[in-house]
């Protein structure tokens, strides 16, 4: 068939515009239930993990070109979704929460790269049981008059669950260990005191209830009648199997709880479930039975339980002594703890809330059950002297589990002592005075010592010793030191006593403390003048000096002063106070002076009457008469003797000094001469006789005659012998005569009474003399007044006498 040319011409214009045309894409509806097409009547549960698929867009290009898949939001909501462009898998991103959000809108949309096709969805989000019932307006304080009859509601409780359907209802029931007097209806929650129970105000003031609120449903059972048109009411029930821990809502079909969950006695309930048709009529019809299997799994209903050997317990006690050993365990004590759930919910901690670092417990974590042992970690610290009881909480908490439940248990423990402390003394040193005339018996002073421990070691015995405690004693109870009743303390003697004290307890354990007694010195010495001053030599302008000495042990009672309290004219001699040296007067310049104002002439004696005074309290002196002889230079430089014996009258070793060395002198000249005459006789080879002195001892008297006989013979042979020697220089009168023997040893003292004679003429010089005479104490007899010059006579006699005091002393010889 030939087509004319206009309708070729039509046909081609068709062709062309089909070929220009594009279609656009579109989304698949595939209605109620699919996860897969364009999200329509789309629903979620609130409880969807984020990152779980959820749903698939789906379309097609009609000419099948390939298509991408876009969804987006509202910039003021949350990008819930996320989809993948390519096959269209939807994602969700944010976590659902129906009570916050209960639909979610989106914009959707498919293309194929020309044409773009979007549509608007609406998500529903279904709700799921994730919201705890929560009370209204508690905690509840409830005023209840003690004599409330038996059964009586006394509060109701109110809990609410913002979950819908069966989440949300609320069933009440009483979290109680221990029976108890109330009871709660698990519907409406009222609360009533359980018959047959009374309350009593004396007994118990108060008692703590605990009232769980709780989402009872388990699940709903549907049934659907077979005619769609006008279907009929069907009602469910219970059959068998539920032992009546369940029941059934007749029109809903929710199966729920009766009972508290920790009441229920099996692990697995099998319920038959049947459901009812009910006609028009209002009759029975058709029937149908399904089983329902309900497992029970655990519950975090049970908090950890302590136990004692009688049951459960939360207070345990022991007695033990301080100070145990490191590491023992409080066998005493006997303690289980019990968690009566199962699994995680039976697992908990142990720990010890009080004093750290003294216990610690084991196990520290249990599950289900344990034996609680408590274990000594710090020894030290367990002191009955800073604690008498120590005092802990054992507690237990749960691990893993939102409720946390825990409960405590206190543990107390009663010290008891031990003698683990040494007595200690209040001070480590002590210092104390006693005056030296204290009588015997006297308190010196009380030491303390403690001992904390308690009892029979708490008690202190004191004791003293040490060598310097012999005139002491202490109390042994009261720890006083007092002086024997003997004692007899003298500061000049001891001054001090050093000596110790010692404090025990009745097991030996004991400190020592260091006692340091003083003896205070007493003014009992009277100032004593020496007995070898009795005379003193004066060169005029050369003062002499007196001294005394008062032998007490301390200032100012051993300081003397000294005075003239007496002479005859007054106006001669004055003293230092201080040292004791007495002067002339400034008036008194030469002999002559002196001579005008003696009474008696030239040859005069100047006594003094002085006085030595010490400055205690009160004071105590001592007065002597003092002979003066006074010279001057010019007459003491005409007698070299006289000069020497004033200069050395103070100082008699210095005597013996320079006689020792003019003794020495001579032997060694005479040592020369004996040598040289030796070597020259020997040179010339003469025998010469051998001198010899020979001293005889004294013969008993009978035998006198016959001494003398052998004393004759002797000496006529020992004339044979001897040397020719010239005669000494009689015109020299300043030497004496010198023998050619050796010199013989010097006798022992005294020397001689009077001065050796030189040869010279006598010649005398003005002197007044004079001598110290203590009057207390009881002066010693005066020695006889040695014969030649006055001078002389006293510094000869006072040389004397200090050769004498220095002979005993020392024991030299000389």
């Amino acid at each position: 068939m030939r087509l004319s040319p206009w309708a070729a011409l039509a046909l081609g214009l068709l062709f062309l515009s089909l070929a220009q045309a594009n279609f656009a894409p579109h989304f698949f509806d595939n209605g109620v239930g699919s996860t897969n097409g364009n999200m329509a009547l789309f629903s979620l549960p609130e409880d969807t993990p984020v990152g779980s698929h959820v749903y698939t867009l789906n379309g097609t290009d009609p000419e099948g070109d390939p298509v991408s898949y876009h969804i987006s939001f509202d910039p003021s909501a949350r990008s819930v979704f996320s989809v993948d462009p390519a096959f269209g898998n939807i994602t969700l991103v944010e976590e659902l929460d129906r009570e916050r959000e209960d639909e979610i809108e989106a914009i959707i949309s498919i293309s194929d790269g020309l044409n773009l096709v979007a549509e608007k969805v609406t998500v529903l989000v279904t709700d799921a049981n994730d919201e705890a019932p929560q009370f209204i307006q508690e905690p509840y304080v409830v005023l209840v008059p003690e004599d409330t009859p038996a059964g009586s509601s006394i509060f109701k409780v109110r809990a609410v669950d913002k979950d819908t359907g069966s989440g949300g209802s609320v069933t009440y029931f009483l979290q109680n260990l221990h029976p108890s007097k109330f009871a709660v209806d698990r519907h409406s929650g009222v609360l009533r005191l359980q018959a047959g129970a009374t309350l009593d105000y004396e007994k118990s003031r108060t008692h703590f209830i605990t009232v769980v609120a709780k989402g009872s449903e388990v699940l709903t059972v549907v049934a659907m009648d077979g005619d769609r048109g006008n279907p009929n009411r069907v009602l469910y029930s219970l059959v068998n199997g539920s032992e009546g821990a369940f029941e059934i809502n007749e029109t809903s079909g929710a199966i729920f709880l009766t009972q508290s969950p920790a009441q229920l006695q099996r692990e697995m309930y099998e319920l038959h479930v049947q459901v009812t048709e009910i006609s028009s009529a209002g009759s029975p019809a058709a029937q149908a039975m399904v089983p329902v299997t309900i497992r029970i799994v655990d519950l975090n209903n049970h908090p950890p339980t302590f136990y004692g050997e009688s049951g459960p317990q939360n207070r345990f006690e022991l007695s033990m002594y301080e100070h145990p050993p490191q590491g023992e365990i409080l066998r005493g004590l006997k303690i289980t703890v019990n968690d009566s759930d199962q699994g995680a919910n039976a697992k908990f901690n142990l720990r010890l809330v009080g004093p750290g670092g003294i216990f610690r417990v084991v196990p520290q974590t249990v599950l289900n059950e344990a034996q609680v042992t408590i274990i000594v970690e710090n020894s030290a610290a367990i002191d009955f002297e800073k604690y008498k009881v120590l005092a802990f909480k054992l507690l237990a908490v749960e691990v893993n589990t939102p409720e946390k439940f825990s409960s405590t248990a206190d543990v107390v423990i009663q010290l008891q002592d031990t003698n683990d402390n040494d007595p200690k003394f209040t001070s480590h040193y002590y210092i104390a005075r006693i005056p030296e005339n204290a009588p015997g018996s006297t308190n010196v002073v009380a030491v303390t010592a403690v001992d904390p421990d308690t009892g029979p070691w708490g008690e202190v015995k004191y004791s003293i010793y040490g060598t310097e405690a012999d005139l002491f004693l202490i109390h042994s109870s009261t720890g006083l030191i007092y002086t024997q009743p003997w004692a007899s303390l003298d500061a000049e003697a001891t001054s001090r006593y050093n000596f110790y004290v010692k404090a025990e307890d009745m097991e030996g354990r004991y400190s020592l403390a260091e006692v340091c007694v003083t003896v205070l010195d007493v003014n009992d010495h009277y100032p004593q003048f020496g007995k070898s001053i009795q005379e003193k030599t004066m060169v005029l302008g050369t003062p002499v000096r007196i001294e005394a000495i008062d032998q007490d042990a301390e200032e100012p009672n051993n300081l003397v002063d000294y005075s003239i309290t007496h002479a005859e004219p007054a106006n001669v001699f004055d003293i230092d106070a201080h040292t004791g040296e007495i002067r002339l007067k400034n008036s008194i310049s030469s002999l002559d002076v002196l001579h005008n104002i003696t009474p008696s002439g030239e040859d005069c004696t100047w006594s003094l009457e002085v006085q030595a005074k010490d400055r205690g309290s009160p004071s105590f002196s001592t007065t002597a008469l003092l002979k003066i002889d006074i010279t001057d230079t010019e007459t003491l430089s005409r007698d070299p003797m006289a000069a020497f014996l004033i200069q050395t009258k103070d100082n008699p070793m210095k005597a013996v000094g320079v006689l020792a060395g003019i003794m020495a002198i001579v032997v060694a000249i005479t040592i020369l001469i004996s040598t040289a005459t030796f070597w020259r006789n020997k040179k010339s080879n003469k025998v010469l006789p051998v001198r010899r002195v020979i001293r005889k001892r004294p013969s008993p008297a009978p035998h006198a005659v016959r001494v003398e006989w052998l004393k004759s013979r002797k000496a006529k042979a020992a004339t044979k012998f001897m040397l020719k020697e010239d005669p000494p220089n009689e015109s020299d009168d300043s030497h004496g005569p010198v023998s050619s023997l050796p010199p013989r040893a010097p006798a022992l003292p005294p020397p001689p009474s009077v001065a050796p004679d030189t040869g010279a003429a006598h010649w005398t010089v003005p002197t007044v003399s004079g001598s110290l005479v203590p009057q207390q104490p009881q002066q010693s007899p005066p020695e006889p007044k040695a014969s030649g010059s006055p001078i002389r006579s006293t510094l000869v006699s006072e040389l004397k006498q200090k050769f004498e005091k220095k002979s005993r002393d020392n024991k030299a010889y000389f």
